[in-house]
């Protein structure tokens, strides 16, 4: 909240009316490889959430808990045919663009119903109240009748429709599509519904969509042009009795499959836009498609449009994994967590008198069953749960290198571990840090895919817990009294996703990274990595073999005058070239 200037948050906290907003833990996406393989945010719901809380954009009683949909609500828009096959994780994994073993049936059928109810809820709750209304998952746009793809299993929006259809409501029904993709499964839906007219703004063209107003975009329409042709859009919409606005959150420049290039004031612009012109309507706002960093970003800006009318900006520093976590931890105490209480085994131990019946600590702080307390209320035993494991147990131990924290987990008859970290605590330059030799984030169940392939050092599949366990181990190290969290990233992979939040030490290295990182950027991470590792990257037309040195987030501002300077100077000086592969 730092970032938010006071006139903002008090114009965010004087909303001109509720807004009801449907949301669920169960809305995570229950896969690991999802964001590695689709980049696909599946905490999105999360962090919007809890940035319009965390704003006051809305009260917590404005929080709605969806009910899963009935199957007799999806058996009036889709084939039983397309609803049996939900239960075949092939099908479930087409559509969702991962492996089948990475595919638990039962909860993620469980996240679409989920999903597709809170849009049936929105929409009765709007003709109910004449307001708007938001759904944090749901505008699944590509599901038609009988098909599914494009991560749409059902289709929530047309499900919606055939509901309150089914309550009575007989009036107009308008879409406003603004993914960044045409609206093929909506289409197909609404098809015989004479009451219901579809308009799309998209970045792509799938050929003509009958019955769609739709307008295709050129590549990289910027923010200018793309509100000019969302005000002739709005221009030709007729007047409706309830309204669905598909908000894409895939229209923002850089999104991995969108081909549009809005800025996020753009994009809330565009929110902004479309509310005033259904002011007199209800409807329901819905998040649809958005791959990439970005994302929960543009679906929070649509929430506080609704709210508020706010075009206030959320600020580039804010991390909402960050800001739950320490709300977690303020909540936990020593007593949770481990011991504090310098006691005679100690004594005896330090002088090797003794102590082999005394509990081990990590850290001299966390017993296991305090790990295992604090993996538990921080979410992270119940997204493994949710995958497939159950039965958790931690193990500490003392290797050469550090104490060793194990996390084992079981799953069809047989115990698998699912993280190993070795930490320790040791002086970086001038600063007391919490040193990691070793982190392993492991899903034994999943399978390599050609969607994701192994990365150098894998020897399984990674959970989709990177950014939860740097989190974690950033939140070891401030209640230790820790001023950095240091590590040696062993492959440029393993460097590339931390490089907005730590640094290499040596200042010329982390130039030479900020180069790498700079000419490799058109080959994807995996290609990238792959090259360095193989000795296939130059440095000024030599070969270059991976630097792993240190890398450090600093706990608290550092002053180091030169060291921008220094950085700067080396990125400019080196040049990295990549040889292709072998034939």
């Amino acid at each position: 909240m730092r970032g938010l200037r006071l006139r903002d948050r008090l114009w965010i906290r004087a909303a001109r009316r509720p807004l009801a907003v449907w949301y669920a833990p169960e809305y995570r996406l229950p896969m690991s490889g999802v964001e590695a393989a689709a980049g696909l945010e599946p905490r999105r719901a999360d962090h919007v959430a809890a940035w319009l809380l965390a704003c006051r954009a809305i009260p917590p009683s404005c929080l709605r808990r969806p009910e899963r949909v009935t199957f007799e609500e999806l058996d009036r828009v889709h084939t039983r045919e397309l609803l049996e096959s939900l239960a075949r994780p092939e099908a479930l994994a087409r559509i969702f663009a991962v492996d089948p073993s990475d595919v638990p049936v039962d909860e993620l059928v469980t996240t679409v119903r989920l999903s597709c109810g809170g849009t049936v809820a929105a929409a009765r709750e709007a003709l109910v109240t004449r307001r708007a209304t938001l759904n944090l998952q749901g505008g699944f746009h590509h599901a038609g009748p009988g098909f599914a793809g494009g991560f749409c299993a059902v289709n929530d929006v047309a499900v919606a429709l055939a509901a309150v259809r089914a309550d009575g409501f007989s009036g107009r029904a308008v879409v406003l599509d603004l993914d960044a993709h045409p609206p093929d499964g909506i289409a197909a839906c609404l098809a015989n519904d004479p009451r219901a007219w579809v308009g799309s703004l998209s970045g792509s063209d799938w050929g003509p969509l009958p019955g769609v107003d739709e307008t295709v975009l050129p590549e990289g329409t910027e923010d200018e042009a793309y509100l000019a042709a969302l005000a002739a859009l709005l221009g030709r919409m007729p007047a409706a009795d309830l309204a669905f606005v598909l908000a894409g959150g895939d229209v923002i420049a850089g999104d991995r499959f969108g081909r549009l290039g809005l800025t996020a004031g753009g994009a809330r612009r565009r929110d902004l836009a479309v509310a005033a012109a259904l002011t007199a309507t209800p409807s329901v706002w819905l998040p649809a498609g958005g791959y990439g960093a970005h994302a929960w970003r543009v679906l929070a800006g649509t929430g506080m449009a609704l709210a508020a009318g706010s075009s206030a900006h959320i600020p580039e520093g804010y991390d909402p994994i960050t800001a739950r976590f320490f709300a977690i931890a303020r909540r936990l105490s020593v007593k949770e967590l481990g011991e504090a209480d310098f006691t005679t085994a100690d004594l005896e131990e330090a002088l090797g008198m003794g102590g082999g019946g005394r509990r081990r600590l990590v850290l001299g702080y966390y017993t296991a069953a305090g790990l295992e307390h604090a993996l538990h209320v921080y979410g992270v035993l119940e997204f493994l749960r949710r995958i497939g494991y159950d039965r958790f147990g931690v193990a500490i131990d003392r290797t050469g290198a550090g104490d060793r924290i194990q996390l084992h987990g079981a799953a069809g008859g047989e115990e698998h571990l699912l993280i190993e970290v070795v930490l320790e605590k040791r002086r970086v330059g001038d600063v007391d840090a919490l040193y990691v030799h070793w982190l392993s984030l492991r899903n034994p169940r999943a399978r390599f895919s050609a969607a994701r392939p192994p990365l150098p050092g894998q020897d399984v599949p990674g959970l989709g817990l990177a950014s939860e366990a740097v989190k974690l181990l950033v939140m070891m190290a401030r209640r230790l009294g820790l001023g950095a969290l240091v590590y040696r990233p062993a492959h440029f992979h393993t460097a590339y996703p931390a490089r907005h939040a730590l640094e290499f030490v040596d200042a010329a290295r982390q130039g030479r990274f900020e180069a790498l990182v700079r000419d490799l950027a058109p080959l994807p991470l995996r290609d990238a990595t792959l090259a360095v590792d193989e000795g296939r990257v130059r440095l000024d037309g030599t070969p270059y073999a991976w630097e792993a040195d240190e890398m450090a987030l600093w706990l608290a501002p550092r002053d180091d005058p030169g060291r921008r300077e220094v950085v700067d100077r080396e990125r400019e000086r080196a040049r990295f070239t990549v040889v292709p592969p072998a034939a």
